[in-house]
């Protein structure tokens, strides 16, 4: 009889316990692998679409939104809401046109700020839960392992070695799930925070334009 490989024997001789949290783990990693495909596929389109926007915008004179543009990105809908504000509030005074625009444009860059949130918790609740799903599978592992070696009266390194070992992929697996994880959720953050800070420094050029008149430079726009 050919020697099974530590899945194979972990399939052998768990319990129903052990099987339920082994494929609680899996489904959490392939809940955790799509949130990570789909977020970078979210984020790589984002920054394409506003970049792209952007420059459409300052390129034709004068700078004005196209209608649909504001389903495309978070760029496209803090334009459109800036120039709805400014065309509704444009007979009210200097300093009181100004605080409305700036009140718009920054409740817009706050609902982006969640709206770029979204799946992170997901991610950050695999990372935190895996690895103690996978130390509760390893402990009862134990705990069934050394309550087979106690029926028996007896035990050696042949009996303890492979219920431990099977005990110790559970371990193995909740880190494997618990790693991706911790790392999308960390680069995710990051783009995130790149994207806010674009966002910002747009609605600075947007406040520029609506209140002036005038588009800055080309050289102090951000690309």
């Amino acid at each position: 009889m050919r020697d099974m490989n530590p899945v194979e024997f972990f399939f052998a001789h768990t319990d129903t316990l052990g099987m339920i949290l082994f494929f609680m783990l899996v489904l959490m990693s392939l809940a955790s692998w799509f949130g990570i495909v789909g977020k970078s596929l979210l984020l790589w389109q984002l920054r394409q679409r506003g970049r792209q926007f952007r420059r459409e915008l300052w390129a034709s004179v004068p700078p004005q939104t196209k209608p649909g543009d504001n389903n495309r990105n978070p760029f496209a809908r803090l334009a459109e809401a800036s120039f709805s504000v400014h065309a509704d509030i444009k007979d009210a005074p200097t300093a009181d046109r100004e605080a409305l625009l700036l009140r718009c444009m920054n409740r817009v860059v706050g609902e982006e700020g969640s709206r770029l949130d979204n799946g992170q918790t997901l991610l950050a609740s695999i990372a935190a839960v895996a690895p103690f799903i996978g130390l509760f599978g390893t402990v009862w592992g134990v705990h069934h392992a050394l309550s087979a070696i106690g029926m028996e009266g007896a035990a050696s390194i042949d009996q303890i070695a492979g219920p431990v070992g099977e005990a110790l992929i559970m371990t193995a697996l909740g880190l494997a799930v618990a790693i991706p994880a911790v790392l999308a959720y960390n680069v995710f953050s990051r783009s995130n925070q790149v994207l806010l800070a674009q966002l910002d420094g747009f609605a600075h050029e947007l406040h520029h334009y609506l209140v002036t008149g005038q588009t800055l430079p080309s050289s102090v726009r951000e690309n």
